[in-house]
């Protein structure tokens, strides 16, 4: 498998060109069934995505355990959804990284919890020892539910008190329980130190809630966001809003340069929201890359250096202090 750096790029307007350096995350979006559909979703995902096509298979699970097994480069297991949780092989497939080393994060939504036999969550990730990513955009009941429907908050909190119980987020321990904010709307999020500060104080002295840290994401124009902005006429506006606020500085800590984003259908991608968009990555040839290309030997190694697809979107991760699956990427 030939990298695709070769490949004529289309022009996408003032977006740079930007290349795969080593990867060493592999991302993985199990399937968009969820217990919620939440205004900003870029991955448009509802309770009415159960089917097979929206989903893993118990294969995918087998051909991503042997693609870690193979490649101890990927030091990184990155499992977001949907809620990944509601896929039947999400337990195995979080067990198998483990037994190998590699560190597993969870794209976590608290309010699975409640869902029949998804009681015991906070006591699994604790045993596995994974790291959590809990959505949570503002630290107001109106706000949150606002956003992602009626009583989130609340359901939020209490899960919340149950990863602290069982030792995430607290002082000294190294489980971490890092919270996730986004905007409520067509704007930028604010500075994420200053923003941490408030969401710490403000859940210790109404809940009791402590956690290790806040990560600020920029809303994508994606899907049900998208949808949202053009029934507004906000779109032209909030792309203009993004490509104003590009910030250079951010291009070296853009998650998708070192990491490989894997569908539930098996085809490979640079990072979730050029998934979501159906921007793939394609080899030399513009034959697009599955996941038993990288299973192949020398698979991923050829992955450096490639092209990455990029369009529009991309603008939302390199406005101001920038965006990505780990929160801002510049003070």
């Amino acid at each position: 498998m030939e990298p695709s750096a070769a490949a004529p790029q289309q022009s996408f307007g003032l977006f740079p060109a930007i290349h795969k350096t080593q990867v060493e995350v592999l991302q993985v979006n199990i399937g968009r069934l969820c217990n919620q559909a939440c205004r900003h979703c870029h991955v448009d995902s509802s309770p009415a995505r159960s089917g097979a096509e929206d989903n893993a298979s118990a294969q995918w699970i087998d051909q991503v355990l042997a693609l870690l097994l193979q490649e101890p480069e990927l030091k990184t297991l990155d499992i977001t959804g949907g809620a990944p949780e509601l896929n039947p092989g999400f337990r195995r497939l979080v067990q198998g990284a483990r037994a190998m080393g590699r560190q597993v994060l969870v794209r976590h939504n608290l309010t699975v919890q409640e869902q029949p036999g998804q009681e015991d969550l906070p006591a699994f990730f604790r045993e596995q020892g994974v790291v959590l990513f809990c959505s949570l955009p503002c630290y107001l009941e109106d706000n949150v539910d606002q956003q992602r429907g009626r009583g989130v908050f609340d359901s939020s909190v209490e899960a919340l008190k149950r990863l602290n119980q069982e030792g995430f987020g607290l002082p000294g321990n190294p489980l971490e329980l890092h919270l996730v904010y986004n905007p409520l709307g067509a704007s930028l999020p604010p500075e994420q130190e200053g923003l941490e500060r408030d969401y710490k104080r403000e859940l210790l002295a109404r809940f009791g809630i402590v956690f290790t840290k806040l990560l600020t994401i920029t809303n994508q124009p994606i899907h049900r966001f998208r949808q949202d902005l053009e029934r507004k006429g906000e779109l032209d506006a909030y792309a203009h809003l993004l490509r104003e606020n590009f910030n250079p500085a951010t291009l070296p800590g853009l998650m998708c340069r070192n990491s490989l984003s894997v569908r539930w259908d098996g085809r490979l991608f640079d990072c979730d929201f050029n998934l979501v968009s159906d921007l793939p990555m394609r080899d030399s040839s513009g034959k697009e890359l599955l996941l038993e290309d990288v299973l192949a030997p020398g698979g991923l190694k050829a992955l450096q250096g490639a092209s990455i697809a990029v369009d529009q979107h991309c603008f939302a991760c390199t406005a101001g202090c920038g965006s990505s699956c780990g929160g801002a990427l510049v003070e």
